[in-house]
């Protein structure tokens, strides 16, 4: 096993924005939303520890998955970028916006939360992982990934579903259980909301049970500078359900941000 490096793809040329996916996804998530991006910006997406094609790490906890973020983003020579975490992949922005604030401009909770588990999701995280011990992967994933998108879009957006349940398939079960543990033992990191100086963008779904909008709006308060954009008739997998409005809007608050030496264009695009 091995902490770094970890697998990305790179595309594009301007300011960097790195995607960070969530749970029991890839780098693939974002292949077909961060196309238009690569127009601007330069577009960094990379597979965390253990998923797609990254090694299993000795570590799943969101601390050291930050740390490896950092070393491979390191190693590609990225400097200043703003950050964009969907579900654990905001855990992961998190920490890495507690451990390396100054190589932030920004950061993007896409349906993520600065909150711990609950007691009971802590439970709930508990029997999923006796759950895949007894039944596998695959059974997991028939059941896991559909809920994630709010009923009324589970028809339109059923290409995407079954994309995600292939990627979900293929990660290894040692990597799920290792991150279900590691989200159930993750802190709290609302001070990391409270004291930053960033700006921070919450993309939050109104139908998102696995980050109920009452959480979020615990939160979005917090920073200095934040914009809230609330998604009706949306689940946890905007990408999906609202591809243009959410790709516009982390378009829109890039441009809020300073990018060093970036003389980019504050004008309207067509996505």
């Amino acid at each position: 096993m091995t902490n770094s490096p970890l697998a990305y793809t790179d595309a594009g040329t301007g300011p960097t924005l790195v995607f960070l996916h969530g749970f029991c996804e890839s780098k693939e998530l974002w292949t077909d939303f961060v196309k238009p991006l690569t127009h601007h910006f330069r577009i960094i997406a990379l597979d965390l520890p253990g998923h797609g094609q990254s090694a299993l790490p000795g570590d799943f906890s969101m601390e050291a998955q930050a740390q490896q973020v950092q070393e491979t983003l390191q190693a590609l020579g990225v400097d200043k970028f703003l950050l964009v975490g969907h579900s654990m992949g905001g855990y992961v922005s998190l920490a890495f916006a507690e451990q390396f604030p100054e190589q932030l401009l920004g950061l993007c909770l896409f349906h993520s939360s600065a909150l711990a588990d609950t007691a009971e999701k802590k439970e709930s995280r508990d029997k999923t992982i006796s759950f895949i011990e007894k039944h596998g992967v695959e059974k997991f994933m028939e059941t896991f990934v559909g809920p994630l998108f709010a009923e009324g879009n589970r028809e339109s957006c059923k290409t995407a579903i079954e994309k995600m349940q292939a990627i979900g398939k293929a990660t290894p079960q040692a990597t799920i259980t290792g991150c279900l543990k590691a989200m159930r033992d993750r802190q709290d990191r609302t001070h990391v909301l409270k004291d930053t100086a960033l700006p921070v963008l919450f993309l939050a779904g109104k139908e998102d049970a696995a980050v109920p909008l009452e959480a979020v709006l615990q939160q979005c308060h917090l920073p200095q500078n934040s914009m809230v954009y609330f998604l009706g008739g949306v689940g946890h997998m905007g990408i999906f359900e609202k591809t243009a409005a959410t790709r516009l809007a982390i378009l829109k608050f890039s441009e809020t941000l300073t990018f060093a030496g970036s003389q980019q264009k504050k004008q309207e695009r067509g996505f």
